[in-house]
């Protein structure tokens, strides 16, 4: 059968090689020197960064975009019936040199771009919507794709196929020829808005940057702090004073330890404001644009709304079910955050402080309760972690203790920028299995936040092993300091590998099925599962190592932490409510007359649904919200809410069964770690720990309730 299917497939591909041929000897010429039209000849086609250069790139898109447009027509075109080799496997196996181009390139432009490929990825944009909708509005190939049986396939093949003829639907595939053309229109423009917010974000958060002239003014940080802020100032041109640069949350870390109120404020402020200035980080005409786009593209799709539109192969399905689940965790998250607000006003009380609590205040003197509460000073805690030490003995520590898998630094492949480190990482039986990249360091040329890349997506079918980045934003040590972060930065860095453990286990034939490629709503659950290592007993008391002495954390420490874990938490989840809130309500109108400019219909969303806090700002203000406005997360973030609900019904499953065992885990790893989008994942969650997703676990491993 396997040799049948085989013949098949050469036979239906025939027409797609002699139509590459076609291809002129000047870009045949273009695939023979462009190291991104090849594929590498490093181990699992790891990159060859050092061989890759800016000017590559737009050559490489050019032929990609040409071989791929041929491709899709010969499929289109194919006169043979219909099949899931001459089709759908045809299309899935399509473009390859255009992804491997493409995959490159958004790792440097969100990593470490520049002009250059900042005014590539303004160009592009529009020319990659409309070679997408080639794709999904041809007619001809969407009539192919629903001319198969899918009774007649299994497994994979029968998940692959109905994947893309929900692609086609999502896209517009029924749509009337005319309402094609008006989809590309929107489509094209919103590419390009996306492009320019993400491109008024960098700028928004380099112009954004606290410049001081005096050390007092920033009492309380660290001298590496301190040193790192000096460095940077010169680098900036002014010499002798200190930068505090911004991260993309609204709050930021510094906060926590400054001293000078009016130095609070200032840092506050200029986050808050930071792409609302009327100068060219300005991001709010573009985001308004985007959103009345948004709905006129739902409009077509005959949705009341874009969230409408968008929940459709999501886990929730509907803005509402999303809705209601943030809906019955806010009333509690207000509720302990007001409690949280009243314990610190009566601290600055005390103090004889002699005003009321401000946002700029929060983190400074919650810090203050939390050492009250529970006598514990992050000041004590950060010393036992060493960011390296945190990574091999913590983060490798517990991925060993939980599946097996083991860790060889690679010192021999190239990367894209000298902070970034690479490991080639080994499975339980022994058997190399993937390579992985770090990069950890914040620069002006990378984007905010802490994510996990893909560059090259496991796929039995392509004989393809993953090869995975995860990317932060921590502040880089200087002259010769350690790497000291909080134990936040922990949480994310065990969170981040999580993503990584999903791809990395990744088990499919089909790529475009392979690990993390699942529904917004669950792409997190596996990354909060993984959070939960950085206390586990043994994991903790591995890496948590002080940095001069090597003294392992005392208990007194471990317990002070385990007992503060869901201190803040009103605090943390109102503002991440918040955030998931004001993206639903950017997409839930569904009309274009009640859109209002964005602070208006910011401050009345947030009223409506009572997230307006004022000691409890959003977690991203609507003009730096990048998820939603250039990360994809659009109608989506209230996935991290849903995932972290999916999350705590398997830790309550788990810690009932023994906790992180190696038995636990390796049940995860065969029901959600492997099986990528190849199943119903709402099965698979339920045959994991045997019933549906219950909110109550949510409301009591965050501390919102007494029970």
């Amino acid at each position: 059968m396997k040799i049948f299917s085989n013949l098949i497939l050469a036979g239906s591909m025939l027409v797609l090689a002699s139509s590459v041929q076609t291809v002129s000897a000047q870009n045949k010429a273009v695939k023979m020197t462009n190291p991104l039209l090849q594929k590498s000849a490093l181990q699992y086609q790891a990159p060859s960064f050092n061989l890759i250069k800016d000017e590559h790139f737009k050559p490489a898109f050019e032929y990609g975009l040409a071989v791929q447009d041929k491709e899709i027509l010969a499929i289109a075109n194919n006169a043979a019936k219909p099949t899931f080799q001459n089709t759908v496997l045809a299309l899935e196996t399509s473009g390859e040199d255009l992804k491997r181009a493409t995959g490159m390139f958004y790792n440097l432009t969100s990593s470490n771009t520049n002009p250059t490929l900042q005014a590539l990825q303004a160009e592009y944009a529009p020319i990659f919507s409309a070679h997408s909708d080639k794709m999904y509005l041809n007619s001809k190939l969407y009539k192919r794709f629903k001319s198969i049986d899918l009774n007649s396939l299994k497994g994979e093949d029968k998940k692959l196929t109905e994947s893309y003829i929900q692609d086609f639907e999502l896209a517009g595939a029924n749509l009337s020829d005319a309402d094609k053309e008006k989809m590309k229109k929107i489509n094209g423009e919103l590419a390009t808005l996306s492009t320019s917010f993400g491109d008024k974000l960098l700028t928004a958060r380099k112009n954004g940057a606290v410049l001081f002239d005096n050390a007092s003014d920033l009492d309380g940080l660290s001298a590496s702090e301190l040193a790192a802020a000096k460095l940077k100032a010169t680098e900036e041109g002014h010499d002798g004073k200190y930068l505090i640069v911004l991260q993309n949350t609204t709050q930021q870390p510094v906060l926590q330890n400054l001293t000078n109120r009016a130095s609070r404020e200032k840092i506050f402020k200029s986050s808050w404001t930071r792409a609302e200035k009327n100068d060219d980080g300005d991001s709010r005409e573009v985001l308004e644009q985007m959103a009345k786009l948004r709905l006129q593209k739902a409009k077509l799709m005959g949705k009341k709304n874009f969230a409408e539109w968008k929940q459709q192969d999501q886990m929730a399905q509907t803005p509402e079910r999303a809705m209601n689940l943030l809906a019955e965790i806010a009333a509690p998250a207000v509720a302990k955050a007001k409690v949280e607000a009243k314990e610190i006003q009566d601290l600055i009380d005390a103090q004889n402080g002699g005003f009321k609590l401000e946002p700029w205040d929060w983190d400074f003197y919650s810090e203050q309760v939390r050492k009250a509460k529970y006598d514990l000073d992050e000041s004590q805690v950060k010393p036992y972690f060493e960011l390296t030490t945190v990574l091999e003995k913590g983060v490798f520590f517990a991925a060993k203790k939980m599946y097996g898998i083991t860790f060889k630094q690679r010192t021999d492949l190239p990367v894209y920028h000298p902070d970034v480190v690479a490991y080639e990482v080994f499975d339980n039986d022994g058997k190399s299995m993937a390579i992985y990249y770090l990069d950890f360091y914040t620069r002006d040329n990378k984007k905010g936040g802490a994510w996990m890349n893909s560059l090259v997506k496991q796929s039995h079918y392509l004989k393809q092993k993953p090869v995975i980045v995860n990317v932060y934003n921590f502040s880089k040590p200087v002259d010769g300091n350690p790497s000291l972060i909080s134990f936040d930065n922990v949480t994310t860095m065990f969170h981040e590998f999580g993503h990584t453990l999903h791809g990395l286990f990744a088990n499919q034939n089909y790529a475009s099925l392979s690990g993390t490629s699942v529904p917004r709503d669950f792409v997190e659950f596996p990354s909060q599962i993984n959070e939960h290592a950085a206390l586990d007993p043994e994991v903790l008391k591995n890496y948590a190592l002080h940095y001069k002495t090597k003294e392992v954390i005392p208990q007194d420490l471990i317990d002070k932490i385990k007992k503060a874990e869901s201190f803040n938490s009103g605090y943390h989840v109102t503002e991440l409510l918040a955030a998931a809130t004001l993206d639903m309500a950017w997409h839930s109108v569904e009309n274009e007359a009640d859109f209002k400019p964005t602070l208006v219909f910011e401050k009345e969303a947030l009223e409506k649904y009572g997230l307006l806090v004022n000691e409890v700002p959003t977690r991203y203000h609507s003009p730096y919200f990048a998820h939603i406005f250039s990360g994809g997360y659009s109608a989506g973030y209230y996935a991290y809410t849903w995932s972290k609900t999916l999350d705590y019904n398997v830790y309550d499953w788990m810690k009932a069964n023994g906790g992180l065992t190696r038995e636990n885990s390796e049940r995860f790893r065969k029901y959600i770690l492997s099986v990528g989008n190849s199943v119903d994942l709402n099965k698979a969650f339920e045959e994991l720990i045997g019933h549906k997703m219950e909110i109550e676990p949510y409301l009591r491993n965050a501390g919102l309730t007494d029970k």
